[in-house]
């Protein structure tokens, strides 16, 4: 297949991007970051709102782990769609307000289902439906910050830093959520299951609807500094000009790669178990642990990426990371375990923050709510084969070290697909414009 590189790049001639002063960039982060909060606590699939309901259907329905399982697979169906929300958003712009209009609309819409669920009689049934709607709602949205925050990336270049708040903020309640959902989870077992079940729903009603009241509000600093980029193409012109634009491949197979994996989720909570006889909460601790230490290096990518250039961040970044596994064949307990999860972190933030900001370096114009929730449905389609080859690893093999080694090969896969990358796409800092 042969790409057309040279509509990115004339783009880029004909819009070159802005520098916004640091008083107001400081404004925009923390616009973004109280704007994921939210909508990581109302999550479904995960978050503070979607472990307790996997310890619902656990304790509360019975579910077995071949059903629980099952109940993931179907539920997460959107996920997997995740583009096609994107599209939308870059096609359609409700109330001619962009994505104001999406916070609105399907904060209200998923406050509203919520809500509506709290007071259905709990089944099996009923809660697949609702987490199926939900996730639908809560992707729209999702897709219009990722739409939102890329733009500002690209028109203002500031991309690297864009990278860093939104993986930043993304991974504060994904860590919180791995130890405040089970005690979550611990309180609601005090109560009946009607009871528990609408506790939990109103709590997500009432972090969407804030999401929509979110929207209602515009900040100039944000929404001044941001110009149209809509198509005016048909629907099959956009996705033709997304299929020709060859940026997004490599972008995209460097993803695939670091988020594959095969043994990191399913052999490793095994191996945690029961090579190391860990009982069943320091899984989650380790997930904590391991989460909120990539957190340093974000925050270290958002000062190092105003000084140098994505190419050389990618390359270290990934240099350091391609033996992120190694540290666990180090350790024979559970409590070396969770102390190597703090490196193992550390050793992921600057590889994971370089990717993110080459994808929004890589989005065509107009098409970056497509481009980023095509990264979102990669991501949940990668991790889980990934897993499901780990798992097969793991039982012919019969140990995690098989894993550690294939996770390493995979890993050391993306240093020869850099060279893919587009020179004149990473040949500069953030807050440098692009020499055509």
């Amino acid at each position: 297949m042969s790409f057309d590189n040279s509509l990115s790049f004339k783009e880029k001639e004909a819009d070159r991007p802005t520098i916004l002063p640091p008083a107001v960039r400081r404004k925009i982060f923390l616009y973004l970051a109280l704007l994921t909060l939210p909508l990581a606590l109302s999550d479904p699939n995960g978050g503070v709102i979607g472990i307790p309901i996997s310890f619902f259907l656990k304790n509360k329905l019975n579910l077995n782990a071949h059903e629980l399982a099952y109940f993931h697979l179907l539920s997460a169906i959107p996920l997997y769609m995740s583009f096609v929300f994107g599209f939308i958003r870059d096609s359609w712009s409700p109330f001619e307000i962009r994505d104001r209009g999406y916070f609105m609309i399907f904060g209200a819409i998923g406050g509203a289902l919520y809500a509506f669920f709290a007071f259905i009689p709990v089944s099996y049934l009923s809660l697949l439906v609702a987490v199926t709607l939900l996730t639908t709602a809560s992707l729209f949205i999702g897709s219009s910050l990722n739409g939102l925050a890329s733009t500002i990336g690209q028109q203002h270049a500031m991309s690297g830093q864009i990278s860093a708040v939104l993986n930043t903020f993304g991974s504060l309640p994904i860590a919180a959520s791995l130890l405040i959902g089970g005690h979550l989870s611990d309180a609601l077992e005090h109560l009946n299951v009607d009871q528990a079940h609408r506790n939990l729903f109103l709590l997500g009603a009432g972090a969407l609807v804030s999401v929509a009241f979110y929207g209602a509000w515009k900040p100039g600093f944000v929404f001044a500094n941001i110009h149209e980029e809509r198509s005016k193409s048909r629907p099959l012109d956009d996705v033709r000009r997304l299929v020709r634009h060859g940026p997004i491949y490599p972008a995209l197979t460097i993803w695939l790669l670091w988020n594959f994996a095969p043994g990191s989720l399913t052999p490793l909570q095994y191996h945690l178990q029961n090579a190391l006889h860990g009982e069943d909460f320091r899984w989650g601790e380790w997930n904590a642990i391991f989460t909120v230490s990539f957190i340093p290096a974000f925050m270290a990518y958002g000062v190092l990426c105003r000084r140098i250039a994505l190419a050389t961040l990618l390359r270290w970044g990934t240099v350091i990371a391609v033996p992120q596994f190694i540290p666990l064949l180090m350790v024979h307990s559970v409590m070396g375990a969770l102390l190597a999860a703090i490196p193992m972190g550390l050793m992921g933030g600057i590889a994971t923050a370089a990717y993110f900001d080459l994808i929004i370096r890589s989005c065509p114009r107009g098409l970056q709510g497509t481009t980023l929730m095509m990264s979102g449905a990669l991501y949940f389609v990668a991790s889980r084969f990934g897993d499901l080859l780990g798992a097969g690893i793991y039982d012919r093999f019969g140990g995690f070290g098989v894993c550690v080694i294939v996770i390493t090969i995979v890993y050391a896969l993306i240093l020869p697909t850099l060279a893919l990358v587009p020179k004149n796409l990473i040949d500069y800092a953030d807050g440098e414009a692009p020499d055509g």
